[in-house]
Parts: C-alpha cells; structure tokens; sequence
C-alpha cells in the first residue's frame, strides 16, 4: 500500500469517527437545550411569530390598510378580534402584517451590526497593538452614548425612514460585539492548536477564521439572540417618536405613536402593540439565556 492510500485511508477512519461525535454533541445539545423549559417556550413562539409573519397576508380577515369609516375606534369584539383604529382598520391585522417589517428589519440590523463588530473584534484580539487601540478607544466612544440616543443622534444626522433607523441600530450594535469577540479571541488565541497552526505555517487570515472564530461563536449566538431583542426595542422606539416607519405603515412602533393620541377613547391601539412587543423582547432574551446555559458547561 502506497504512503498516499495510507493518509487517504487515515482520513477516511478519521471523517467516520468524527461525523458520530458531532451527531452525539448535536443531541446532547438539544438534550440539555430541551431542559430550559422557558428557553423553549420562547423558542417556539418566535418561531410561530415568524410563521405568521411571513404568511399574514394569507390569512388575517381585513385588508391592513382598508379604512371602514362605520368602525372608528372600536373595542376587542368578535368582528374585530383586537379592535379597530382611527380610521376602521383592524389592529389584528395590522399588527400581524406589520411583524414582517418590524422583525425583519430588527433582524436585519442587528446582522449588519454583528457582522462589522465580530470582524473588528477578531482584528482587535489578534494583532493587538495599535489596531486593537483604536478599535477600543472608538468603542468607547461609542459606548459613552445609551444605545437609543446613539440611534436618534445618527437618525438625525442621516435623516428619517426605515432603512436609516436599521442603520441607527446597526451603528450601536456594533461596540458591544466588538468588545465581546475581542475578548473571546484573546482567550481562543492561546489554545494550543493554534500554535500548531502557526507552527505549521498557516497563514494569519486562515487562523483567524478558521481555527480562532469558531471558538468564539458560542459567545456570538448568545449576544446576537438577546441584541434582537434590544433591535426590535429601539427600531419600534425610534418609529413611536417619528424617526422611524412612515404612520401609514403597520409598523409595530408607528401604530404605538398613532394609539397615544387615543389613549383614553381607545385603549386597546396602544395595549395591543405594546403586548406584542413585549412578548417578542422577552422571548428573544430568554432564548438567550437558555443558549447561554445550555452551552455553558458551570451550568450542566
């Protein structure tokens, strides 16, 4: 048998003795996972949330934006399952229509945002020195301003509407995964397989994302799971105070701006809204939790 069908063969063994173990860490995973009974809860109803947004135009009763000038303001009912607006459009509706802005967008920001901040903090964490300075310092900077009046100083230098407050939100998110991954790369940086990566050769970009990134990831899908969250936050804030969603849009934040001005004639526009928001903020930060127990080891 020739040296190379010898590696090749070692290879082989070595793939099916591997492919095994990561099934059983997968199950393991889902095991302990399934034990966080809210992480779950929460699980499934984003999920669902994300199901109904994407299908709402399929089954919600009323056009989103039909006005009905009969049914101005009216409570929860069965006609209208959560009432009606200032114009007779049904708020179930809306809502359910709106989630696929208002998510989506969320989702959206706080991808762009995570992905700039993960890239800036495995820079910072692995060459160090000047680099790793003024990533920091601006950082800092950064961190200086509460997330929403960072949002609102770059909505207002920008300008108003949907693809500049993602943007906004993208902006703040950016810092707190910078830190984050920065850190965890310190640390991953001095595993010894990475300096037999650099014995051997390999060259600084690949140790970087192939050997030091994946160590980091535990710590990014724990941030990024809460950071939606806080994106569905702030985007919906920044529309409740007219940076954000045009009023005409089913935006989740817009339709709170438009139920203030009723808040004593008709309650349910602002509750409604409000609710859902909540519920979806909630669920992002304890599937968040849940992940972060889960992969946490002190925690099994």
């Amino acid at each position: 048998m020739t040296e190379t069908n010898k590696v090749n063969e070692e290879h082989h063994y070595m793939s099916a003795e591997e492919l095994p173990k990561a099934k059983s860490k997968t199950k393991e995973f889902i095991k302990k996972f399934m034990k966080r009974k809210t992480a779950v809860v929460s699980l499934v109803f984003i999920l669902v949330l994300i199901f109904l947004a994407l299908t709402a135009r399929f089954f919600v009763p009323y056009d989103p934006n039909q006005a009905d000038y009969s049914s101005l303001l009216q409570g929860p009912s069965a006609k209208h399952l959560w009432g009606t607006d200032e114009f007779g459009r049904d708020i179930f509706s809306r809502l359910m229509v709106g989630a696929k802005l208002s998510l989506f967008s969320a989702l959206i920001s706080a991808f762009i945002g995570t992905v700039i901040g993960v890239l800036l903090g495995l820079l910072a964490g692995f060459y160090g020195g000047i680099l790793d300075s003024l990533i920091m310092r601006g950082s800092d900077i950064l961190f200086a301003f509460p997330d929403i009046l960072l949002a609102i100083a770059v909505v207002a230098i920008i300008g108003p509407g949907t693809i500049n407050v993602m943007i906004a939100v993208a902006v703040f998110t950016v810092p707190s995964f910078a830190r984050i991954i920065r850190s965890a790369t310190l640390t991953v940086k001095e595993a010894p397989y990475v300096e037999v990566a650099r014995s051997l050769g390999c060259k600084n970009g690949r140790i970087l994302f192939v050997h030091i990134f994946p160590g980091t990831i535990q710590s990014l899908l724990v941030n990024f799971t809460m950071r939606i969250g806080t994106a569905i936050l702030a985007a919906s804030s920044l529309s409740f105070l007219g940076f954000g969603a045009n009023v005409t849009e089913p935006e989740w934040g817009a339709m709170l701006s438009l139920g203030r001005n009723y808040l004593n004639t008709a309650p349910h526009m602002v509750l409604f809204p409000g609710i859902l928001i909540f519920l979806t903020v909630l669920a992002f930060n304890l599937l968040g939790d849940g992940l972060r127990d889960t992969m946490d080891p002190k925690m099994n």
